[in-house]
């Protein structure tokens, strides 16, 4: 499909890839991964075009289509609805649908055979292009990105930059492209979407490069890693879990390598300068010494993952209770965000809240931290001291401040040097402190502001997002000092690998008001997911009318003695009908599994193979009790029947 042949490409001094080389194959789900600058988005860039290698090649076969998710689209700009942006993506049935209204127009005034044949051929082709179905189908992914059907007619131009960003993503996932390149897709997604384009990618018919820092994601969705490291690509035949496993594996291998070689360079370069000087062992020593010069040398492994070890320090102890809301309500105008729901924190809560957007989570931190007028009683507890971490306080950095100036002026009363350390933590060391606010990244300026809200010496943390645009080795510096925080804490964020390490609770918010878990987060997930299996398995219950409640029934005067029978058979009938729909769409999906099962690709797969039989065999339940339902209704109605007829 596509090979990259010993690519060499450099930005200005800098060398990005040295002799490069990786072969892309049909249907191959791969997790590009690296520490930041090391050119994975570049990589990318390479491959569309927009880049050119400086040497080496790039070959691709000549029906390979592309897609390209990048950042740069969030600049894209328009009045037109996000449906009608959407479905830009099937510009070929668009203009054949545009041909054929022009046909149509001029079929009213004209009825040429010639016009009958050229309309019945525009029709062949847009319904050969499934043309029909190209609304429904952006509908549908729309959707399953988080948009209401009533968005859908908006104008792009209303929404924000991340909602934008989802529009963008629609449109490439409905052009189904060859090979779909993703550049941090998961950014500007909430947890649901995050699932559902999960599942997309997992049954994506065509190859996928996904660059992310959501290794839950990525373990979900690729089936290859490579890691962009010392200038070359690095293969691993398997996802993320399997890498880490693999790369430990290799790095052992390459440390007892090393370890070995430097022992014999020491013993070879004792027996130099101990013999150089005799002549009878001069020529060895010179011949030892030669061979040592040409010698490849294997590296040492370099650790990546640094630890966090300065201390937390708190000026004071807060008491038991850190806050509690009771009986809160909030609205903006007409709509309403909470109603009627009370908030009790403890020291020593470490909470998770979680959630689709738009179910109020960034308001009920503000609520919390008091910046948010509310109905009903906020109240904080003794001694308690707040600090609270939003994407907004990236505006508030000073950016003529050099990075440690910065830390300096938050007046925690730490020393340079542990300043420099708790820098050296983030990502910051040797002269990096000295550089300016106003030219660091956007994933630079996160980790100064959360570096300045942990050492801010608070013993409450409000965090909303802070993992956004961190990569995955700062991700782990925040879950590591956040591990060491003795405080207690808040924090709203989509990965779910971050929200299982720190959160000890989480929160939710269902009807309009927030609910709590006492857990992990993998124990809440079997928790959710045991729940809706039970619903499922459930159903909707049937009371099954005896002859006893029938027959007791007494008939209005002014209707016939059977009257009430006819409702209740009318009743019955309805809910029949519900019930046989409900059988057909369980029955669909029961199909839908089977088919997965019978590839025989799913069992190269161990987590895939194991989720997708388990949700085969609780569809499977769910349908066998749902038949039984059926037949119990119909034994009903069999037995309503007999009695009207024998009136």
């Amino acid at each position: 499909m596509i090979s990259i042949n010993n690519l060499s490409f450099h930005f200005g001094s800098r060398t990005l890839y040295e002799d490069a080389n990786l072969h892309i194959k049909p249907k191959d789900k791969i997790g590009l991964i690296g520490l930041n600058g090391t050119g994975k988005s570049t990589l990318l860039r390479v491959l569309v075009g927009e880049y050119k290698p400086d040497s080496g090649s790039i070959q691709m076969s000549r029906e390979t289509s592309l897609g390209f998710l990048n950042q740069d689209l969030l600049s894209y700009d328009t009045h037109e609805s996000i449906l009608s942006v959407a479905m830009q993506a099937f510009a070929e049935a668009l203009e054949l649908q545009k041909k054929t209204e022009e046909v149509l127009v001029e079929f009213e005034t004209d009825y040429r055979d010639e016009l009958v044949d050229k309309l019945a051929k525009l029709q062949e082709q847009f319904e050969a292009l499934d043309g029909y179905n190209i609304q429904s189908k952006a509908e549908e992914i729309l959707e399953g990105l988080g948009f209401t059907t009533e968005e859908l007619q908006k104008p792009l131009k209303t929404f924000s930059g991340g909602w934008r960003m989802r529009v963008m993503l629609a449109k490439i996932l409905l052009q189904k492209p060859s090979l779909l390149l993703l550049d941090e897709p998961t950014n500007h997604l909430d947890l649901p979407s995050i699932k559902w384009l999960e599942t997309y990618l997992e049954n994506y018919e065509g190859a996928v490069v996904i660059v992310s820092h959501d290794r839950e994601f990525l373990d979900k969705t690729t089936n290859m890693t490579v890691e962009v490291a010392q200038q070359k690509l690095n293969v691993y035949a398997g996802n993320y879990s399997f890498y880490l496993e693999e790369k430990e594996l290799r790095n052992e291998i390459q440390k007892g390598a090393y370890e070995n070689q430097q022992a014999h360079i020491r013993q070879t370069e004792r027996f130099i300068e101990r013999f150089k000087a005799k002549a009878t062992k001069a020529k060895q020593a010179q011949s030892r010494m030669k061979a040592l010069e040409r010698m490849d040398r294997i590296e040492d492994v370099a650790s990546d993952a640094p630890k966090v070890n300065f201390k937390f320090q708190f000026s004071i102890q807060p008491g038991r209770h850190i806050l509690r809301l009771e009986h809160v309500s909030k609205r903006y105008g007409d709509k309403l965000i909470f109603r009627d729901t009370n908030v009790n924190i403890e020291r020593g809560d470490k909470i998770a809240l979680i959630g689709a957007n738009g179910k109020g989570k960034s308001t009920l931190m503000r609520i919390i931290a008091g910046t948010e007028a509310v109905d009903g009683k906020r109240q904080l507890g003794h001694n308690v001291v707040m600090a609270f971490y939003a994407q907004h306080q990236l505006e508030s950095l000073n950016v003529e401040n050099e990075i440690l100036q910065e830390l300096t002026e938050a007046g925690s009363k730490r020393n340079e040097m542990e300043l420099r350390t708790i820098l050296g933590s983030f990502l910051f060391t040797g002269d990096a402190v000295f550089k300016k606010i106003k030219v660091l990244s956007g994933g630079e300026k996160s980790r100064v502001a959360l570096a300045k809200t942990l050492i801010s010496e608070a013993n409450f943390l409000l965090l909303d997002e802070p993992t956004n645009h961190l990569d995955m080795q700062s991700v782990n510096i925040l879950i590591q000092a956040l591990e060491q925080y003795e405080g207690t804490f808040v924090v709203i964020s989509h990965d779910r690998y971050f929200i299982e390490n720190v959160a000890n609770k989480i929160w939710y918010i269902d009807d309009y008001q927030l609910k709590e878990y006492p857990g992990t987060y993998h124990e809440y997930e079997y928790f959710m997911e045991q729940r809706e299996k039970d619903a499922r398995k459930n159903g909707v219950k049937i009371e099954k009318p005896t002859p006893k409640t029938i027959t007791e029934e007494k008939p209005k005067t002014n209707q016939p003695a059977n009257g009430n029978l006819q409702n209740d058979l009318k009743r019955l009938n309805t809910q029949l009908k519900q019930v046989e729909q409900e059988v057909q769409s369980l029955e669909e999906e029961l199909a839908a599994y089977e088919k997965q099962l019978a590839d025989p690709k799913i069992y190269a797969n161990v987590a895939s193979l194991k989720d997708t039989t388990l949700k085969f065999e609780a569809i499977k339940k769910a349908l066998d009790d749902k038949n039984s339902q059926w037949e119990a209704v119909v034994e009903s109605i069999d037995s309503l029947e007999a009695k009207i007829k024998s009136f």
